[in-house]
């Protein structure tokens, strides 16, 4: 598929490549934007390699423009940033570019290209090989056992409410832990005769499930907070901060946090930064809905508690409101203060792997 790779020497070399589960379409550039041909290759070890090789035949590779660095694009994404080569994450192109130029595959990674050497995308990628990456893998797996259990729990209430009324009566005014605890120890007998019978051994079966969840999450937790509690102590040590609060910081900085040039930067990418939204003599700005939203929510969590237990956030919320503000403009400002304070401890804290321990010797 690809234009005669002929070598170049001293020339600069931008690639863009836009990138799928299977393999990656890549499109490479000069110094002065024009096209030096296309590829694809496969999305493995061999194929990264390839495509190393093949972009710098044509000189030297000064940049990466990369779509998707998060996820199908992360193994390339790592194995380039092994080898010292800068990557870009660029934003997939909008609507209103598609409608007018089309969509195929080499043209989203040509638009990468240029995005980059235009300087309209600047993004370093997350690294994806540390701690940070540990934690986002087992937070997602915790809350989708979350929602699995909250699930479960609104089944077996349903069930409750359609049983007959004596097992009903048996069962009403049970908290969720009792009646999750009671439905699992019922032992309907035999094949199910009746509606009572066959409700006895629907119930089990869902409570049976909310108890492996809750073991599950319970595991879960543990090792987040464990890894939490290694490499970003002083994160977990902050008053307020669990392990879920601390876990979606974590993750949203990721295992590079000098990506992030300025606690500004680190605001933005929570959504808690306030856009200006000025016209004429108006100066006013508007609420930021974008960003990590998890990130934000961890956000909220923290500035919330403050305003129940700190006595300096207290004061700030009685002189804010003195002054006309919101209960909700004054949580705004104060994920904002949150924001500054979290950034500085992720970055004061280096967050370093150990090396792997030596192999046991042989015995004698």
């Amino acid at each position: 598929m690809g234009s005669p790779v002929t070598s170049r020497a001293g020339e600069l070399v931008v690639l863009g490549v836009d990138t799928h589960a299977d393999a990656h379409v890549a499109v490479a550039l000069d110094e002065f934007g024009r096209r030096l041909g296309s590829t694809e290759a496969p999305a493995t070890q061999a194929g990264y390699e390839k495509l190393l090789a093949w972009a710098e035949g044509f000189g030297s590779l000064e940049l990466v423009g990369l779509e998707g660095s998060g996820s199908f694009g992360v193994g390339l994404a790592r194995y380039l940033h092994a080898r010292g080569v800068e990557v870009v994450e660029v934003n997939r192109p909008n609507r209103q570019h598609r409608r007018r130029f089309g969509k195929h595959d080499t043209a989203d990674a040509e638009a990468a290209a240029r995005a980059v050497q235009a300087g309209a995308a600047t993004g370093e990628p997350k690294s994806a090989d540390g701690p940070a990456e540990m934690v986002r893998v087992l937070h997602v797996v915790r809350r989708s056992a979350v929602k699995a259990r909250t699930q479960a729990t609104n089944q077996l209430r349903a069930l409750l409410v359609t049983a007959p009324e004596e097992l009903k009566a048996e069962l009403r005014g049970l908290s969720t832990a009792k009646l999750v605890a009671t439905a699992a120890r019922f032992r309907p007998s035999g094949f199910p005769d009746e509606v009572r019978t066959a409700t006895k051994l629907a119930m089990r079966s869902v409570a049976r499930r909310h108890q492996r969840l809750s073991e599950e999450i319970a595991e879960l937790e543990e090792q987040i907070g464990r890894l939490v509690a290694e490499y970003v102590p002083a994160l977990a040590s902050l008053r307020g901060v669990g392990t879920d609060t601390a876990a979606s910081l974590l993750v949203a900085v990721g295992d590079n946090p000098e990506r992030l040039k300025s606690e500004a930067a680190f605001a933005r990418l929570c959504g808690v930064a306030p856009l200006e939204a000025s016209s004429g003599k108006t100066v006013r700005h508007r609420l930021n809905r974008g960003g990590n939203r998890d990130a934000n929510r961890a956000l909220h969590v923290l500035a919330l508690g403050r305003m129940s237990w700190d006595e300096r956030t207290r004061e700030y919320v009685a002189r804010r409101t003195a002054e006309g503000k919101s209960r909700r403009e004054i949580l705004r400002c104060l994920k904002r203060y949150v924001a500054r304070e979290v950034y500085r401890v992720l970055t004061a804290t280096p967050v370093v792997v150990p090396p792997p321990l030596p192999a046991p010797s042989a015995g004698p």
